[in-house]
């Protein structure tokens, strides 16, 4: 099965259909037949953000006039679901679907044409630094500060946990420009910072229990000076920003995990219909058509209710609690396919050259970033 063969998808035209072609034509030839090297090598090589860039992957909703496509978060989910589908570990989503929004929405005229075409093209790789090794889900607590000197802010802090740390060429560096502002969220900016910054510098690219080829890594900030025209919108609003952005990042993460998902089903039933046991395959057995049968059901839910969601959202009608949400529960099926389809392997299962070992690993995290999905239950009863 693929994701084009998924019965009942609601979400998406038939421009959007042609442009998934493309895209996993595109996967297909540059990225599944690396995928395995970059994996020894820890990282993705800027090169392939190019190549990405050329064929309209990065960023397909920045204006025509910044150098995008123009088109709606649709695009941004396909390329989603194939990236995790194919199993190729770039970065993508992170700049396409949360930086870009923030730069769209946020970004000076100046900031935009300066930057917006350039990560569409896949010439600038971007990261934006909210963690830190003291702070987690908890943004107000950050110790990062932005201090005015003159016409420049001077940047003091670490980040960890930074996705796109390695290659990153612009950061957006969540500080406090106001560390005394009461409540703490108001004293929080959004500040640009160029990687090649006086005093910035890139630590360890973090050993990780699965994604090995996913670049999250250490940011550093001593004395770091930029112009004062490079903090995001508003200073002391960067708080307001990022929790205004949030429905968008969950959604992207909730789609990712699903294709996820999808793609360790399907691979577990092919492996289960070739696997022999007791004079017979290991699909033959009820036990393992009823665990098959039970996630096929759960899956087909999951694309009727991402559907759902990616149309609230193409008509700005998703909340901050439905994102959670989403969230929420796709990560939680994702770990629950993931583990199940492992056990379905058998001793196959635990072998790292097994694709469903590599994806298990993988899938652990996704229940911690974007936030974690106890503070995600936590935004969805502020509501109830």
């Amino acid at each position: 099965m693929s994701l084009d063969q998924i019965a009942g998808r609601f979400a998406y035209n038939e421009d959007h259909e042609a442009f998934r072609q493309t895209v996993r034509s595109f996967l297909a030839k540059e990225g599944v037949p690396n995928s395995d090297q970059w994996e020894k090598d820890r990282l993705v090589p800027k090169s392939f953000w190019q190549k990405a860039g050329e064929v309209g992957m990065l960023c397909p909703t920045v204006p025509e006039e910044y150098g995008g496509l123009g088109l709606d978060f649709g695009y941004n989910a396909i390329v989603d679901e194939e990236m995790a589908y194919s199993g190729v570990p770039a970065g993508f989503s992170l700049q396409s679907d949360i930086v870009a929004g923030y730069m769209e929405h946020y970004g000076s005229e100046e900031q935009k044409k300066e930057w917006l075409p350039k990560m569409v093209s896949g010439d600038v790789i971007t990261a934006i630094a909210m963690t830190e090794p003291g702070t987690g889900s908890d943004l107000q607590s950050i110790r990062t500060t932005a201090r005015k000197d003159g016409n420049h802010y001077v940047i003091n802090g670490s980040k960890t946990y930074i996705t796109n740390g390695q290659n990153t060429d612009l950061t957006l560096v969540v500080c406090k420009t106001d560390p005394d502002a009461q409540p703490a969220y108001k004293g929080m900016s959004i500040i640009l910072v160029e990687s090649d910054r006086e005093g910035f510098s890139k630590g360890r690219k973090l050993d990780k229990i699965g994604q090995d080829a996913a670049d999250t890594s250490e940011l550093f900030f001593e004395d770091v000076r930029v112009p004062i025209t490079n903090c995001l919108g508003e200073e002391g609003m960067g708080f307001i920003y990022l929790m205004s952005q949030l429905p968008q990042e969950r959604l992207s993460i909730a789609v990712s995990t699903h294709a996820s998902s999808q793609k360790a089903f399907d691979d577990t039933v092919a492996f289960v219909k070739d696997r022999k046991a007791f004079k017979g395959v290991v699909f033959d057995f009820q036990n393992t058509k009823f665990v098959l049968a039970d996630l096929k059901a759960k899956l087909q839910v999951g694309w009727a209710h991402l559907d759902w969601a990616i149309a609230r959202h193409l008509k700005g009608e998703l909340t901050n609690e439905e994102g959670a949400a989403a969230k929420l529960w796709h990560t939680d099926l994702q770990w629950e396919v993931m583990d199940k389809c492992l056990q379905l392997h058998g001793g196959a299962g635990y072998m790292n050259e097994y694709p469903i070992a590599k994806m298990w690993r993988g899938a652990r995290v996704s229940r911690i970033y974007g936030g974690t999905n106890e503070i995600m239950k936590e935004v969805i009863s502020r509501k109830l």
